[in-house]
This record gives structure tokens, sequence and C-alpha cells, in this order.
């Protein structure tokens, strides 16, 4: 029995044992981790469900594609031993497309929630050359051009705000609902009967329309100029192209595009038989998103990932105590500095649709530095050693700090912290002799 007692007591001593109840911790408390995860997840959910109660009634992301001249023609087929006469479409793009806007940004609330709206005066501009359909075979009687269109896309109509008129050769034409002839997508419409007269067509579309988070287009000039102002603060730039030209202020930014069509992947014109395909369209998209200049999910969602090094870092941090230093730390000692650091993250959320992400981080993690701190003067009976911890502490949320501004070196600072601690670590049990442990549980140093 006397025996049996021994083997238990080195057991109980042994520091190989004592680093897998410390493991074994660690793994047990990425429960709480994995559970906050998903908790951003279900408020990130909760932010788009009040996103688009305002977006539905105001007005959502808008992409405006075109204009693009449709023009019906015939085309003869041969069905059995019998021909008849079948109409195709041909789509035509403007020779130049200026389109120059304003958007007058502001911020909307729904509940703890927000949502940059923007209400914007629109005006497109341009050139059509008569279109030329004898490349595809067609005969100029064949075409229709009392039938023809002109078409623009507009992602979501309802938010038109203006009884938009075309101005087609100093001629104005009402627009009707719906995109026509050349598709099925939302937009308006305007019919050309009588209108096709000339070599060279001009168009003016003014429009007035109310949107969110994002406004965009499509390059369809040969030559497509975008100029846009506003009052946001803080645009991201979207798409293949970046602006030529921008200044971004207090006051808002102002950014111009000038766009050449050989940049794009599709023609100026095409037929049914040979469509582009709207994907194809949809990837040239450009323009500006109206963001928030930090996404407080997306940065409690980033930080919650450094959980885990945190905890192994804080914990060898207490074992190092324990080998250097004649005391012993409690498993439920560990277990109550661990929930203190999975705590950090919910509280840092909390606070953070509240107070913003800067605040809440500094009130989160001062919370738990201070909290941990006070704590490790009981487990590690010293200020001294208790002040390490919370030195230790510091500089690791000062640290995660800087991670989540600078995610372009967070792989760099990573690192070199890592094989920083790891060098402190083999420094100070460089003279521990770890084949001999007393019954204290505290490795002998070697001479």
């Amino acid at each position: 029995m006397e025996a049996l007692l021994k083997i238990f007591e080195q057991i109980k001593n042994s520091q190989f044992v004592r680093i897998l109840l410390v493991s074994f911790l660690i793994l047990m408390l990425q429960i709480p981790t994995a559970m906050m995860q998903g908790l951003v997840g279900d408020r990130q959910n909760l932010r788009q469900e009040a996103i688009s109660s305002i977006t539905t009634k105001w007005g959502a992301q808008q992409k405006i594609i075109g204009p693009q001249l449709v023009v019906p023609y015939t085309r003869q087929v041969q069905s059995g031993n019998s021909r008849r006469s079948e109409v195709k479409l041909g789509i035509f793009l403007p020779q130049t497309l200026d389109v120059s806007g304003v958007m007058d940004s502001e911020t909307r609330y729904r509940g703890i929630f927000e949502v940059p709206v923007y209400k914007t005066d629109v005006t497109l501009r341009g050139r059509f050359q008569r279109p030329d359909l004898s490349n595809w075979g067609v005969r100029p009687e064949d075409i229709l051009w009392d039938r023809a269109e002109l078409n623009l896309q507009i992602s979501d109509a309802h938010a038109i705000q203006n009884q938009a008129k075309l101005t087609w050769n100093q001629q104005q034409i009402a627009f009707a609902p719906g995109q026509g002839k050349g598709g099925s997508n939302p937009g308006i419409h305007a019919s050309l009967k009588n209108q096709m007269t000339g070599n060279t067509f001009q168009f003016e579309v003014p429009l007035k329309l109310n949107g969110s988070e994002r406004l965009s287009f499509a390059p369809f000039g040969e030559v497509t100029q975008v100029s846009l102002k506003s009052n946001w603060r803080d645009p991201s730039f979207q798409g293949l192209w970046l602006p030529n030209r921008r200044s971004v202020t207090d006051k808002g930014f102002e950014a111009t595009w000038n766009i050449p069509s050989l940049g794009r992947n599709y023609a100026q014109q095409w037929n049914q038989d040979n469509p582009v395909r709207p994907e194809t369209i949809q990837a040239s998209v450009f323009g500006v998103d109206l963001i928030s200049p930090v996404d407080n999910y997306r940065m409690a969602s980033r930080s919650i990932q450094y959980n885990f090094l945190f905890l192994v870092l804080t914990f060898a941090t207490f074992w190092l105590f324990e080998v250097i230093v004649q005391l012993r730390v409690h498993p439920l000692q560990y277990l109550l500095v661990g929930v203190a650091m999975s705590l950090f993250y919910l509280l840092q959320l909390a606070l953070s649709e509240h107070l913003g992400f800067n605040i809440a981080y500094l009130i989160a993690s001062a919370a738990v530095v201070v909290t941990i701190s006070a704590y490790s003067v009981a487990v590690l009976r010293a200020k001294q050693r208790a002040s390490t911890i919370g030195a230790m502490q510091v500089a690791l949320y000062s640290y995660l700090y800087v991670v989540l501004a600078n995610q372009d070196y967070s792989l760099l600072i990573g690192s070199i912290g890592l094989f920083g601690f790891l060098a402190v670590v083999m420094y100070l049990t460089r003279r521990v002799d770890w084949f001999n442990v007393n019954r204290s549980g505290t490795p002998p140093t070697l001479p």
C-alpha cells in the first residue's frame, strides 16, 4: 500500500501530468470559444435582418447597367420543308457614356443596428452610332427600326424617385417600367418608334435614386467616364477599376473613373445567337461601398481566433511559476482564469454594439487584465508575480489590437511573438533538472 501511495504521489507531482492536465483545460475551454463564434454569427444575422428591413423600404444596393439599344430584326429559319420568319434581338452599347452623380448619404438605425443609405442624383449622357447589322447577314429591309428600345437595368427600380424621361436627339420620351425586350431584370425602358433616323443619337437620362451601402455601374461605353461626389467620409472603391482620381476628406469624397472598352470581356454589340452571359457583365461592374470604418462583428470573429493562443501563453506562464517557485496552482484556478479570458470576447462584442469597437476593446481588455491580475495575487501569493501576469496580459491584448488593426502583418507579428515567448521559456528553465522532482513538485536546478 505504501508503494502505491508513493507511486500516486509521484504521478500527482509529475510536471508531465501537470502539462497534460493544463492542456486538457485549454481544450475544454474551446467549447465556450466555439459558442462565442456562433453568437457572433447570430448577431450578424440579426444585424442583416435589421438592414434588410431598412433597405427593403428605402432602397437596396443600386447597380446601374446600361443604357443599351435593343434593335429587333427578322431572320428566315428553315423548319422541315418550310421556312418561317423569326424575330431576333441585337444589343448595341453606346459609343460614349458619361455618368455624373451626387450622393447625399446618411445613417439609418433599426434598434442598435445602423446602415448607410443615400439619395443620389445621377445623369447618364452619351452617344450611340446607328447600328450596323450587316456583319450578322441581316438585310436592311429585315431590321425592325420602329420596334427599337432603349433599356436601362436598375437593380432596385422601386427606389426611383422621379418620373424619369429619356432625351433622345432633343426629343423627350417617357420611360416604361421593366427592362423591355432586352431582358427580365428590374429596370426601365423607352420605345424609340420613329426615333431611329440619322447616323448618331445623343441621349440623356436623369435619375433620382434611393439606395444603401453600394452604388455601382457597368462600363458600357467604348469610353466610360463616371464622376461621383458624396458627403460620405469612409468610401471603399470596388470592382475591376479603381478611380483615376479621387479625393477623400472629412467633408466626403470625389472620384472619377475613365474606363476604355478594351478592359472588359465583352464587345460593343451582340445578338441572341451569340449572347453575352449576364455574369460576364456583372463581373465588370465598379463603384463605391459606403462602409463603416470598423465592422464590429468581423473584428470580434477575428479576435476569437486568438483565444487558444492566449490561453496557452497565459497558462504556460502560471506553469512556469509552478516550476521555478515552490507553489502549486490548482486546476480550478487555471479554469477560472481561462473563463475570465474567454468572457473578454463576449464583453467586447456586447459593448461594441453600443460604444464602437475601439472603446469596447479598451474597456473589455482593461476589465480582464485587472481581474486576472488581482486574482493572481492570491494564486501566486506575491504581488510581484501577479504584476508579471498583469504585464503579460497587457502585452497580449495590446498585441491582439495591433494584429486586428494590421491584418496584413498578423502572421509576421504572431510568428515573432511566439518565437520570443518560446525563447523566454527556454531561458528560464535552462537549469531545471526534469528527471529529479522533489515532493513539492518543483524540479531542482542543475549546478
